[in-house]
């Protein structure tokens, strides 16, 4: 389902995430409004995410845990700033575990040829290192996402 993927060079404090999916931007937005929907896909490779919450509406907040394979638990939250349907949502990130790490997440969807482009971006990050570190794990999340949405799809 996922067609291509691009992680184009930006500044030292910031990542971006180029994503395309076999899949209409109202079946990607979706994915992310719903929290039973994103809770099958938040998470890269060897986590499961035993919950997701939120609420969402500009000002609503957002609460992940997931676990690892070999048990260890990490969680997330932040709230929602901007919510336009089916065009973008912007929210902000941290951990929960008293890492010094806020930023503020950019998703983008825009139809190109009846398919979706997702362009996903976070910043600032304190480091290149840091920022190197999340490269990863985000494509996990949106592997797992395609293969979310390829399952709703059918």
């Amino acid at each position: 389902m996922t067609i291509t993927t691009e992680t184009p060079a930006v500044a030292d404090n910031e990542l971006r995430i180029t994503r395309t999916f076999n899949a209409s931007v109202a079946r990607v937005f979706e994915a992310w409004a719903d929290a039973t929907a994103r809770r099958l896909w938040w998470g890269p490779i060897s986590f499961t995410c035993l919950s997701f919450e939120h609420d969402f509406r500009e000002g609503g907040e957002w609460k992940a845990l997931n676990r690892h394979d070999n048990g260890k638990q990490q969680g997330a939250a932040g709230a929602y700033r901007t919510i336009e349907t089916n065009r973008r949502i912007v929210f902000t990130f941290r951990w929960l575990d008293g890492t010094a790490f806020d930023s503020i997440v950019t998703v983008t969807l825009a139809e190109q040829g009846g398919k979706t482009v997702q362009t996903f971006h976070q910043t600032p990050f304190s480091s290149i290192d840091v920022r190197d570190k999340h490269v990863g794990g985000w494509n996990q999340f949106f592997d797992a996402q395609a293969n979310y949405l390829e399952g709703a799809a059918s």
